[in-house]
Parts: structure tokens; sequence; C-alpha cells
């Protein structure tokens, strides 16, 4: 046989001897997949739609959102816990706005039970009051709902003027950081509008405050003084009866006139 077949040979052997021995071993066993960890997720009730500021909440107005139990707080509303939410809460008024996606909670919200949008709105013990403006007296119509503002009363000091001879006019702060709660028939900011030049300015107050106020009209000319957002927080006005009485700041400036009164 020639040496050449006999190479040949050998290497076909050789090569079937290994095939033989790999096929005979058993495949490594595949690892198990790792547990896939379980979430706990509950249904909460979310806006399904922009709800703004005293508008009817309709049934389309909400839905049920999966969300993971431990991202619900505990005022959220839960299917398990009120599987007919959607249907009780029908037909109330928002009395704050719901952004699209936010959940629902019930402190929001408040059964009208036929009375007006406004006197659901209005919190408890408060009341609402409306005042005559012009762009001179409510800051160039920059005074929008939800804003806070300084009441002004201006008047002429009659007793002065008797003492004096002259014409004086004095100027006093009657209500401090009062919020607006309408300017005529706007109650909110809607399709980006940042001016609302109205007739009247609605305010809420205190009992108290909305008699102060009552007269106040009879004596002079009222202006609303607008502050700013970072002061708003500050000095709020408390719901007594009897007024926050620590928030009214009475500062009187006299200015004569060189005209003396007849």
């Amino acid at each position: 046989m020639k040496p050449a077949r006999i190479i040949v040979l050998i290497i076909a052997v050789v090569a079937g001897g290994i095939a033989a021995l790999l096929a005979g071993r058993s495949p490594e066993p595949t690892p198990a997949p790792a547990p896939v960890a379980q979430i706990d997720t509950t249904d909460i009730l979310i806006a399904s739609s922009d709800i703004g500021l005293g508008n009817t909440v309709a049934e389309g107005n909400l839905r049920w959102q999966t969300w993971t139990t431990a991202a619900a707080g505990p005022n959220f509303l839960r299917k398990s816990d009120r599987p007919d939410a959607i249907r009780e809460l029908a037909g109330s008024i928002a009395r704050v706005p719901f952004s699209s996606g936010e959940p629902i909670r019930e402190a929001k919200l408040i059964k009208a039970k036929g009375s007006g949008y406004m006197a659901a709105i209005l919190p408890s013990g408060m009341r609402a009051i409306s005042v005559e403006i012009s762009p001179e007296t409510g800051a160039g119509g920059f005074i929008l709902p939800n804003d806070h503002v300084d009441v002004i009363l201006s008047r002429r000091d009659k007793l002065a003027e008797k003492s004096t001879g002259v014409e004086v006019h004095t100027s006093d702060v009657v209500l401090s950081n009062v919020r607006v709660l309408a300017i005529d028939q706007t109650v909110e900011e809607k399709n980006g509008q940042r001016v609302v030049v109205g007739k009247t300015a609605t305010l809420e107050l205190a009992p108290r405050q909305a008699e102060r106020l009552a007269l106040s009209r009879q004596q002079g000319t009222l202006s609303l003084a607008l502050r700013s957002l970072a002061d708003s927080d500050k000095d709020k006005p408390e719901s007594s009866d009897d007024g926050p009485r620590g928030n009214v700041n009475m500062v009187r400036f006299g200015i004569t006139s060189t005209t003396a009164t007849k």
C-alpha cells in the first residue's frame, strides 16, 4: 500500500475517534433564568383631560390608570376600594385645576347640590365680595384670578382740611394679601390669556373683612395693588370672623394741595 494512502487512512481514523469522543460527551446544562421580580400594582383614578377651576367634572374626564402600589398616595382613589368612583364623582365641581394624567383627590372636588360654581369653590368660612375696578385702579389689567392683592382706599380728609385750610388726601391699606377669585366672569387664565381688563374684581374675604370693604367703598376710591408671587404666602390672612387684624396695615399718607378750600 502506498504511503500516501496510509497517511490519509490514519488521519481519517483519528478524526473519527475525535468526533466520537465529542459526541459521547453530555452537553453542559443551560443556566436557569433569573427570577423576574413581581411588581405590585393598583388602579387609581386620574384625569383623562385637563379640568379647569370651577368646571363640572364629567365621566369622560376621568379614567382608571395602573400605578405601582408604592407610588400610589394614600389620598388617591383606588379601584379596589371605590369601583364606582367615576359615576359617583361625575357632576362634581373642581375646586382647583387638574392636569391630564393627574391623580384625582376627592378633597379637591365638591358637590354643588344646585349651587353655582363660585359658592362651590369658596373655602368654608370665607365670603366672596366684588369691587369695581378700572385699568387705573386694577394694576392696568395685569391682575389675574388667584393673584393676591392689597386693597387701598384713597379719600379726602375733611377733618384735616378744616384745620389746615388746604385740600388733603389720604391713602389707607385697608386689606392686605387677599386672594382674587375672579375678574368679571373669568375665574382662571385661559388660552394663554395674560391680561384681563375687567370692571369688577371678586375677592375672597373673611366676614369682618367683607364688612370693612363694604364700608370703605362708601368713603372713597378703592384700588388694588398687585403683590409679588414671592410675597403671596407671607402674612396670609386668617379666615376668622374677626378678620386678619394683624395683617391690615393702616398706612396713611397725607398729600396737601396748594389750593385752599372754600
